[in-house]
């Protein structure tokens, strides 16, 4: 194996460098990083090929357009292979039972009394539409170490509240959207 060059660590898209990962994002990044090469980069290069064979490439809409967006498929291409060479996939390990750390599932009541069901996710994977908040956000940072039963203070953009930590899990046994 011969070393890799010393370089810096490549930004998620959120701009963070954290390296971790679950399994599930993994698998996604790969999946997206294997459709945009098998898929829609030959698409969008054949449309350019065809725009090109009707001539005057200096005003042809599909021609400059196609250009564009494989421009844009090539650099998210050679942003997911630099990336995923550099994530890290955490699986959850048993001495982790009954604390919050990465990949977590947490249940939290927050100060309204509403409940509310996170995991915790790499950078690369967050979608708080589903749950999934970031390891480096104020809630993820907060969470992080804390048991059941724990009242925990967040430090938000818009204030401060207290949040009580329900139940924690490794499991999502039918990976719906949490919350």
């Amino acid at each position: 194996m011969k070393p890799k060059k010393k370089q810096g660590p490549t930004r998620s898209a959120s701009g963070s460098t954290t390296p971790y990962i679950t399994a599930r994002g993994y698998r996604a990044l790969s999946a997206e990083l294997d459709h945009l090469w098998r898929v829609e980069r030959p698409k969008v290069t054949q449309e350019v090929a065809d725009a090109a064979a009707l001539g005057d490439r200096s005003e042809n809409a599909e021609y400059i357009y196609g250009k564009k967006r494989l421009r844009e498929i090539d650099r998210r291409l050679r942003f997911l292979s630099k990336r995923l060479d550099e994530l890290q996939v955490v699986e959850p390990s048993p001495e982790q039972a009954g604390r919050v750390y990465f990949g977590a599932y947490v249940t939290v009541e927050q100060e309204d009394g509403e409940t509310r069901r996170y995991q915790i996710v790499g950078p690369d994977e967050y979608d708080p539409k589903l749950g999934r908040i970031s390891i480096d956000s104020p809630m993820g940072r907060a969470l992080l170490g804390k048991a059941e039963g724990e009242v925990v203070l967040l430090r938000r953009p818009k204030g401060e509240t207290e949040v009580v930590i329900e139940a924690i899990s490794y499991v999502d046994g039918d990976d719906a959207a949490p919350g």
